[in-house]
């Protein structure tokens, strides 16, 4: 029996990733972790007991074991250190990482630095601390298996493959609630429009992302770490369907591309079966029933998140660590109802504008950039 660590339990990909566990035989849970949703990991945690959960806030332990069963007592991890003390326990044959933002790169590197396979659901980990990770990942000699349905398609498409064979990744996107807008028409769009997003089922902060296309621009850095490709080697397309996950071009012209339902759970299980495959848990592709597949270019007037993106990416030196707090804080302050849409790239591209950069190649350094940025950007917002 194989040991699994799953971060981020209470979310998306949490839930679906325990999904794909009642399918399989081979895995105990032995650890879970939530940010909020006690009552939720408190069921999670009575159907699979594990030995140990991480939750936020220490207030809410009492709540969280009332109801445990007489002889269940796991051990509770509180806070931040909680998160990064499950995320590197021993014994463990894989830590998914499934937590939102900046606050799963801790975890992830702890897992790393105890020798755990990562299952990465959290590009954050890479986007703020790419070298970091890649790094060390490196030194542990850990495997970290992508389970972000694009990274996932790309991881597949390029095993086998030399380097010298490939010409270019291309990243799909479906462009979002919002694909074929103009920038007048998204100028009034509403929190509830852009959580609609026309194919996927995912949180609310990832859904806004989606909208603009900074989903998009977090995954061409993620990409650039994760399999060691230029910027000018990475591209994005717009693919309504989201039934082609990935593409890989090669040097004679030739595209391979992964294609699928859009159903998580199809790289949840890859990853967890890796090298291996296994029967699918989700709904199979039936491409008579899709009939078209429809392709376009990013309209990267009406969504500049995009290309910002791109551009902290190659300039490096704390830039991508700076787009992402910016966008954790616009995404939330417009959730709340603080901004509009429009005005999320702005922000970004304000604290952008005021970033002096230099070397942040520890995990003490991007934390406290991170911290810096995200009140800075409090206070920029609070000026609008």
């Amino acid at each position: 029996m194989k040991n699994l660590v799953l971060l981020g339990s209470t979310g998306s990909i949490g839930e679906q990733t325990l999904n794909v566990l009642d399918k399989l035989d081979d895995w105990n849970l032995k650890g879970i972790s939530c940010y909020k949703s006690i009552d939720k990991i408190k069921r999670q945690a009575i159907r699979y007991r594990p030995d140990f959960i991480a939750i936020c806030d220490e207030t809410d332990i009492k709540v969280l074991k009332e109801s445990f069963p007489a002889g269940y007592d796991p051990e509770i991890l509180v806070g931040s250190s909680g998160f990064a003390e499950l995320a590197g326990l021993n014994n463990v044959n894989m830590v998914i990482n499934a937590i939102v933002g900046a606050a799963g790169l801790e975890p992830s590197y702890n897992a790393i630095l105890n020798g755990n396979k990562l299952g990465l659901a959290n590009k954050e980990s890479l986007v703020i601390g790419g070298n970091l990770i890649i790094s060390l990942a490196k030194e542990k000699n850990v495997d970290i298996i992508p389970i972000d349905s694009e990274h996932n398609a790309i991881f597949q498409l390029l095993d086998g493959k030399d380097r010298v064979e490939v010409s270019q990744l291309i990243l799909t996107a479906s462009g979002g609630p919002f694909y074929g807008y103009n920038a007048k028409e998204i100028e009034d769009v509403t929190v509830e429009d852009a959580l609609n997003h026309p194919n996927w089922n995912m949180g609310s902060k990832i859904s806004i992302d989606s909208a603009t296309l900074m989903n998009k621009g977090l995954e061409v850095i993620e990409a650039h770490w994760l399999f060691d490709y230029s910027y000018d080697k990475i591209d994005v397309i717009i693919h309504p369907q989201s039934i082609i996950h990935s593409m890989v071009e090669l040097i004679d012209g030739s595209i391979l591309a992964e294609l699928g339902s859009a159903d998580m759970r199809t790289p949840i299980q890859y990853a967890l079966k890796y090298p291996d495959r296994g029967i699918s848990v989700a709904s199979k592709l039936n491409l008579k029933e899709v009939g078209k597949l429809e392709f376009d270019s990013p309209d990267l007037e009406t969504f500049p998140a995009l290309e910002l993106a791109y551009e902290s990416g190659k300039k490096g030196r704390g830039y991508p660590i700076v787009l992402n707090a910016a966008n954790e804080i616009a995404v939330k302050a417009f959730l709340n109802k603080r901004i509009k849409f429009t005005d999320i790239p702005k922000v970004i591209s304000e604290m952008l504008d005021n970033h002096d950069s230099g070397e942040f190649n520890t995990l003490d350094k991007i934390l406290d950039l991170n911290r810096t940025v995200r009140n800075m950007t409090e206070e920029v917002i609070l000026t609008w």
